[in-house]
């Protein structure tokens, strides 16, 4: 239930769960490691047996197998040697946390997340957590409760109890809730999320798994910004950020370069619409010089996921022309290994396109529409 946009900053499962912690809710103990033989002894340290999970910053980690019970520490250096390394949605994994294992009782679902449409954060919590929460929520929504939050009054007990009556969940979670409001309010958050929250056997609520995207726009504040987001950052996200590129890494196989952030989300769901997935969403902003495009395919084309790349610029401050001429000229610094379709309208269009025409490129190919430019992006994509 997340999404991000070029501002936001995904956090992995650990991260997540260390604010968890430092706001006072209550999670299991565990470390982290990239050595399988690290991992044996972190299990011994934790009692034996563990649960070991990937790292990654995406969903289906448990389908894909990258989270696995461990009986001993002997299985879970096995375990975390089979986990690491993984391609987990286009994500490698580079990282397990081993954590000790709960008895559960039953599993809840809580989240805040900034609803752009109406300005408010919405409180989404359900009484049927655990891993199949989004089917929960399309086949039956009423067993999901969403309330909006007031910015200025914030999550008080009082709302708090609201949102844990209207989601039939257990008394003790408005504490929870309350605290889960001080990380997203604290630590700048745009969606905070536990999946689950378990009550154990002996009656204790726990974070079992957490999701936290940041608000890049407010770094500056946040002392420990910059160490977060470069522990064990994506390497194509780090490669970005180094060349001072808007870019998040996503889990498909178009890779997408566009001009505005508003005109790069249209593109990533007309894609996903022509039955193919985005690869990344990279904002080039108002300057498409040959450096920030060469930069800018050099990362898409590193992306071992991608099959296609698709180019779509509205020419506006920044004329088609002058785009066209990045493109030409940064083809002449980064090898073009993959099909990349272009699609350019606004200023000087005409003349952009002309100048591509001229370079005759032989993966390079022309679409005048954002939809044809997708569908045909897809197609590449999905052909190979």
């Amino acid at each position: 239930m997340t999404s991000q946009t070029g501002a936001e900053m995904d956090l992995y499962e650990h991260q997540a769960r260390e604010l968890f912690e430092g706001h006072g809710i209550v999670v299991p103990r565990a470390e982290v490691t990239d050595s399988p033989k690290e991992a044996r002894e972190i299990a011994r340290r934790l009692g034996g047996r563990v649960v070991v999970k990937a790292q990654v910053k995406t969903g289906g980690r448990g389908k894909a197998g990258g989270v696995k019970l461990a009986a001993d520490p002997a299985a879970a250096e096995l375990t975390a040697r089979q986990i690491l390394g993984m391609d987990i949605k286009g994500h490698t994994v580079g990282t397990v946390m081993l954590a000790q294992p709960v008895d559960i009782d039953r599993e809840f679902y809580v989240s805040y997340v900034l609803d752009r449409a109406v300005g408010r954060f919405l409180a989404i919590a359900s009484a049927e957590g655990g891993m199949d929460i989004e089917e929960v929520a399309a086949g039956r929504p009423d067993a999901v409760a969403r309330v909006h939050i007031d910015p200025a009054e914030g999550v008080t007990s009082a709302k708090a109890a609201e949102v844990t009556e209207a989601a039939g969940l257990p008394p003790q979670t408005v504490d929870v809730l309350v605290r889960l409001w001080q990380v997203l309010v604290r630590e700048d958050a745009l969606l905070v999320e536990v999946n689950p929250l378990v009550r154990t056997r002996q009656g204790q609520l726990l974070a079992l798994d957490g999701k936290v995207t940041l608000d890049d726009n407010a770094s500056f504040r946040q002392a420990r910004r910059d160490e977060v987001a470069a522990e064990h950052g994506d390497p194509l996200e780090a490669a970005a950020a180094a060349r001072g590129l808007t870019y998040v890494k996503l889990d498909g196989e178009v890779g997408i370069i566009g001009n505005g952030a508003g005109l790069v989300m249209s593109t990533l769901d007309v894609v996903a619409g022509c039955g193919a997935r985005p690869a990344n969403f990279l904002d080039i902003g108002g300057g498409a010089s040959a450096q920030v495009m060469a930069d800018g395919l050099s990362v898409i084309l590193s992306d071992p996921a991608v099959k296609s790349v698709l180019v779509n610029v509205f020419g506006g401050i920044t004329a088609c022309d002058a785009v066209a001429e990045g493109i030409v000229r940064a083809l002449d610094t980064v090898r073009l290994t993959k099909p990349l379709v272009v699609r350019l309208d606004g200023n000087n269009a005409a003349r952009g396109r002309a100048i591509l025409d001229g370079h005759r490129h032989p993966l390079v190919e022309q679409v005048t529409t954002m939809d044809g430019a997708a569908r045909r992006a897809a197609h590449l994509a999905t052909a190979v």
